[in-house]
């Protein structure tokens, strides 16, 4: 069991790379609290674990709210009685052009992606702390590495957290406190679909969402989409005791994108 009597929290965990995150980390031993804006999707999760024998609650909420962003941390730790980890996973892609760009949009695509994780960790550094270190891992993305045609408002926010996870690893890794980033690629989740399905990603003649979504994923070294269970995997490496000695790292998964 990797994650034996740890606790930790999965945001944007009712589908996708999240949820898979969930109940991978509770099969190996976790009590975990499953967020996620989506209550059925949350609930479900919640059930699937609980009903494998596992340890979980659900909170379902808006994590650009600042209050709720803190409250899973307080919630999480009256339940279960301490904090080991967070994988800060929520994110939305945001506008795909910059022409005639949507400022609301711009906004909540910054506050989803980087305020509501960095409003997750203030709260969770004095748990961490308690508890004598733990990990926190933020979901950046090859869009986190290199530049991405298809939305450079994206490429601000992901570069964004391999920034703060290089400064946060560097400020508390004398603590015991480990902070990493994952870095996917293309992975067959609802979220790719809405990155090719934007209405201003202008989709080429005669292509849909699924068709690109085939073309991108296989646009790697591997020709092949990852899964959300290969990306919950490298997460569950990074956020276990057994990466003890990894701190400041934006690992791709990627089948190879950016080697």
């Amino acid at each position: 069991m990797r994650m034996e009597n740890k606790i930790g929290i999965v945001t944007a965990a009712g589908s996708g790379m999240g949820r898979a995150g969930a109940i991978r980390f509770a099969a190996e031993g976790a009590s975990v609290a499953v967020v996620d804006l989506d209550k059925e999707a949350t609930d479900a999760v919640v059930r699937q674990i609980t009903a494998s024998g596992g340890k979980a609650i659900g909170l379902s909420g808006d994590l650009t709210n600042d209050n709720f962003a803190r409250d899973i941390v307080h919630q999480t730790v009256k339940q279960f009685g301490g904090l080991d980890f967070v994988w800060n996973h929520v994110g939305s892609p945001g506008p795909a052009s910059i022409e005639g760009l949507d400022w609301k949009a711009f906004d909540f695509t910054i506050d989803l992606n980087v305020r509501s994780v960095l409003v997750t960790t203030e709260a969770a550094l004095p748990e961490l702390r308690a508890r004598g270190g733990g990990s926190i891992l933020f979901t950046a993305s090859t869009s986190g590495l290199q530049g991405s045609p298809y939305s450079p408002v994206y490429n601000i926010a992901k570069f964004g957290i391999v920034g703060l996870v290089k400064g946060l690893a560097k400020r508390y890794g004398h603590e015991n406190i480990r902070i990493n980033a994952v870095c996917p690629g293309p992975t067959d989740t609802p979220m790719l679909r809405v990155f090719v399905a934007r209405p201003d990603s202008q989709l080429p003649p005669g292509e849909t969402p699924e068709t690109l979504v085939t073309k991108r994923g296989g646009a790697n070294p591997m020709r092949r989409t990852g899964q959300p269970e290969e990306i919950a995997n490298a997460a569950l490496f990074l956020l276990s005791d057994e990466a003890s000695y990894v701190n400041g790292v934006a690992l791709p998964v990627d089948g190879g994108a950016t080697a």
